[in-house]
Formats: structure tokens, C-alpha cells, sequence
């Protein structure tokens, strides 16, 4: 495995939001969901990086990944591999993301605890589901097997 590049990039835990082009509800269809999902587990089966919490909104999504590649490689994997597909398999013709995303290292639990809580309760304010676990295309969904809080980030009451 090569060493990481630069800045953003190495084996730190990442918050990342990523908006489709001009803010279109794109990813509001199941059709469309469902393959983003694909393509999400799919990278992180083939170990890529590390999925620890993940919410699709449907013009956004937001991830707290760890990358095992470089940050931008993981982002380039997940957005053009679902542009493509979704091109491919769905016949969609046009833009589906904004060229840059937003990412923010995590440096702790707190913050950690506060970005996943922050996921998870996106799609109950906006109205598109009453708790966070009946959200279909959201890591607080129960039966999703992720990966699990960085070592690094866990409390000491959680890590002993």
C-alpha cells in the first residue's frame, strides 16, 4: 500500500458531506438510493476504506469514513463510481454531483459522537422518517454491519 500524499489524506477519520449538482433532489428515488448504497459497500468490501457511519439524503450525503487510500481517491471512488453506474444501469443523463465536497478530520469522540448524531437525526428533521432507525439509507437503520469507531477515538471507558 502507498504511503499517503498530502494533507487531507492517511488513516484519520473523516467527516465528509458531498451535495448533488445544484442542490437536485437526485437521490430521492429508491432507484437511485439503493445503487448509491451498492456503490458505497461495495468500495468499502473491497476495502478501500473503512464505513463507519453513513446518511443519504436526497440531495446530499454525509459519511464518517476512514480512508485507506487517500481521501480523495476514497470520494472520487464513491461519487464517480456511482456516476457511472447510475449512467450505465439507470440510463441517467446530466450532472449528478458538485465537482468538490466537504470533509472535516475528526479528532476526538466528542466530536465523533457529535457528527454521527448529527447523521442520524438529518432525515427526522427533514421529514423523512419519524426516528432515525426507520430511515432506509442510513447507518442508524439496525442490520448494517459497518466498521467500528477508530481505536484512536473511542473513549477509555469504551476502549479497556
Amino acid at each position: 500500500m502507498a504511503a499517503p500524499r498530502r494533507g487531507n489524506t492517511g488513516f484519520g477519520t473523516y467527516f465528509i458531506t458531498a451535495g448533488t449538482f445544484q442542490k437536485q433532489q437526485l437521490l430521492q428515488s429508491d432507484r437511485m438510493a439503493r445503487l448509491f448504497l451498492d456503490v458505497l459497500l461495495g468500495y468499502r468490501s473491497q476495502e478501500r476504506y473503512m464505513l463507519h457511519e453513513f446518511v443519504l439524503m436526497p440531495d446530499h450525503f454525509h459519511l464518517l469514513i476512514t480512508p485507506l487510500l487517500t481521501l480523495e481517491r476514497a470520494l472520487q471512488l464513491i461519487k464517480g463510481g456511482f456516476s457511472f453506474r447510475a449512467k450505465r444501469e439507470l440510463g441517467f443523463h446530466g450532472e449528478i454531483w458538485e465537482k468538490s465536497f466537504y470533509d472535516r478530520r475528526v479528532r476526538d469522540w466528542e466530536e465523533y459522537s457529535a457528527f454521527r448524531q448529527y447523521m442520524h437525526r438529518n432525515p427526522v428533521k427533514r421529514g423523512l422518517a419519524p426516528v432515525p432507525e426507520e430511515y432506509l439509507y442510513s447507518s442508524a437503520r439496525t442490520g448494517l454491519a459497518l466498521d467500528a469507531v477508530p481505536q484512536r477515538l473511542k473513549p477509555s471507558e469504551l476502549s479497556a
